[in-house]
């Protein structure tokens, strides 16, 4: 058993679906399938499709999950497989589990294959745990003896012992997923493949289960392919990663440089960004979330360096009251994290159009989505103009200390305070 063999090899894998449809359409499109496959030419249903962006209006009746994607993966490997809800991460990996089959391209398999896809799948829900236990090794192809040696494993790691023997259809989910998990594991396949159900556990299992797949990779040589939305998940776990935008592979390298391009591939960027094309003398012109090298961005890590940048007009008769501009800071709950002002004579306004950089603190705000009204006013007096949650940006956990407590509720700010003996 070679370490760098390559176990796991894609070649211009692609899934086409047909919107709003069961089936593959209708009696004509099956006609025109089998008179192309006859003569020897492709499907020509295959030639058309719509990207796989959810957040726009189809322009066509078929859209491509997946397009033409290209990846090997070598023994022992832990590759982690991110992007945005809908991006094609559980259709690629039901293509590799065989649930469904690929509309075109090659996969090619060494070894036997494992998968834990969803709650509760390759489960029988009036079989007790045990039952399934031997039921799952039997589909992976081992004997009742090579169950039977790891059964006591299993059973111990999964923490469902005083249930074993009760049918699975009284589990919760979480118990489900411990124990298809653990199933997964000891039963020894070559590849093992895990998406996001890790999620449903809770952070003792999560603990346990990304030691085990790291146990089995680094002492087994297995393969292991993690889908996870938790950047920290996939940072601690795998050396490389793969991105998937809209059914394609976008980046493919190193987990650090893979998590940071996710990050900062500004997906959803006119989120990050408001202009008022219809200014007036004394108003609010552009409001943008930047990052530290000033460029627009609504994804950041903990510790990285987050900007507001507002783009103001003022006339001198305003300027010469002093009103105050103010950038008040809000969660996904609405509640108030925090605000900031000044006098726009602190800040050397002009008559007519002014921009100013708001640096937040560093390494301030925890891991959540976040919203920016803004707003300039004279004092006890008028409010000139305000916009509420105009602009919003999102702190994602990639690995810092907020990993170890990711059950805790650490609040919205870290507050860097002195600390003084006496």
């Amino acid at each position: 058993m070679m370490k760098n063999e390559t176990i796991l090899k894609i070649e211009n894998l692609s899934k086409q679906y047909r919107l709003g449809k069961v089936g593959t359409g209708t009696l004509g499109h099956d006609i025109n399938r089998v008179w192309a496959k006859m003569r020897g030419k492709e499907d020509p249903y295959l030639k058309v499709g719509s990207v796989n962006d959810r957040s726009v209006n189809a322009s066509s009746e078929y859209v491509w999950a997946l397009k033409d994607i290209n990846f090997e993966v070598k023994r022992g490997e832990i590759v982690g497989i991110i992007g945005k809800n809908g991006a094609g991460k559980s259709t690629l990996l039901k293509i590799l589990s065989r649930v469904t089959s690929p509309s075109t391209g090659s996969i090619k398999v060494r070894g036997r294959m494992a998968s834990l896809l969803e709650v509760g799948t390759g489960m029988h829900p009036e079989l007790t745990g045990r039952e399934n236990i031997y039921l799952n090794g039997a589909i992976l192809g081992m004997t009742k003896a090579e169950i039977s040696s790891k059964i006591d494993e299993i059973i111990e790691f999964s923490g469902c012992q005083m249930y074993i023997d009760t049918p699975v259809k009284r589990y919760s989910s979480g118990m489900g997923v411990r124990l298809g998990f653990a199933v997964a594991a000891f039963l020894e396949p070559d590849i093992l493949v895990v998406d996001e159900v890790l999620a449903v556990g809770d952070a003792e299992f999560q603990k346990k289960a990304i030691g085990k797949m790291q146990d089995i990779s680094n002492t087994g040589g297995r393969t292991v392919l993690f889908v996870s939305h938790n950047m920290a998940s996939i940072k601690q776990l795998c050396t490389r990663a793969i991105v998937l935008e809209n059914g394609i592979s976008t980046f493919d390298g190193f987990s650090k440089q893979a998590i940071d391009y996710y990050l900062n591939s500004n997906l959803n960027i006119s989120s990050a960004h408001y202009i008022n094309e219809l200014w007036n003398k004394s108003d609010l012109i552009e409001i943008a979330v930047l990052d530290k090298r000033s460029k627009l961005c609504d994804k950041f890590s903990f510790d990285d360096s987050i900007n507001i940048k507002v783009s103001y007009s003022v006339e001198k008769e305003k300027i010469e009251l002093n009103p105050i501009i103010g950038v008040k800071i809000k969660d996904y709950q609405g509640r108030i994290i925090f605000t900031t002002q000044s006098h726009l004579q602190d800040i050397n306004a002009v008559t007519g159009k002014n921009t100013v950089i708001i640096k937040l603190p560093d390494s301030f705000l925890v891991p959540n989505t976040y919203f920016v009204s803004v707003g300039f006013h004279i004092k006890n007096r008028k409010v000139i103009k305000s916009v509420t949650d105009i602009v919003s940006f999102k702190i994602e956990e990639t690995g810092s200390e907020f990993d170890s407590y990711s059950k805790t509720d650490y609040g919205c700010v870290i507050a860097n305070c002195k600390w003084l003996s006496v």
